[in-house]
């Protein structure tokens, strides 16, 4: 079994911002396989079901980002995964160009303070992560106006390509494993 965690904050003025992304990365997966959100449990929204063959709880925390963290703990110790075989976080990344994708089985939080949350309360940054590229905005912008902003028309004309991209990077990672996700989704960018 698998939990596919997509970070963003709870509420509908945030649903279309940036930090969101991973929420409609997982919607888009839930949509995909006829899931439904009709569960809550460990601070989460939880859809179950199969995908690619493998049991699945697709999860959106309703905590805000910087406490996303309990949700990613509470959802480990209510399955009994190991966060470094079993989880997959779904997340923006201000330091990736809009678009891109990279995946990785372990790594530091950065400058997200959802991850940072994470990390911290895992204990561990080992376990595997989709970063979805959102880029950095224009020069001067400050970063959490930036990640908590809508995003351009344009930007927006894009977005069904790459959560759909990514959709299908998580697909990779229940079908053939971590490593082969990697090697075809890591870098991959519609812009």
């Amino acid at each position: 079994m698998w939990i596919i965690l997509g970070l963003g904050n709870p509420g509908e003025e945030y649903a279309k911002t940036r930090h969101n992304i991973g929420f409609q990365c997982v919607n888009e997966l839930a949509r995909r396989h006829g899931l439904g959100f009709d569960t809550k449990l460990a601070k989460s929204r939880v859809a179950t079901g199969t995908i690619a063959g493998q049991r699945v709880a697709l999860a959106k925390p309703f905590t805000y980002m910087n406490l996303i963290g309990q949700a990613a703990v509470g959802l480990c110790q209510w399955y009994k995964l190991p966060a470094d075989q079993n989880l997959l976080v779904i997340y923006d990344d201000l330091d990736l160009p809009f678009g891109t994708l990279r995946l990785r089985e372990r790594g530091s939080a950065g400058t997200h303070n959802g991850m940072k949350s994470v990390v911290s309360l895992l204990g561990s940054q080992v376990f595997p992560r989709i970063r979805v590229g959102i880029g950095q905005g224009p020069p001067g912008r400050d970063a959490a106006s930036y990640v908590l902003g809508r995003f351009t028309r344009e930007e927006a004309a894009a977005l069904p390509a790459i959560i759909a991209r990514v959709a299908d990077a998580a697909e990779s990672v229940l079908r053939e494993g971590f490593t082969a996700a990697m090697n075809g989704y890591s870098g991959a960018g519609i812009t």
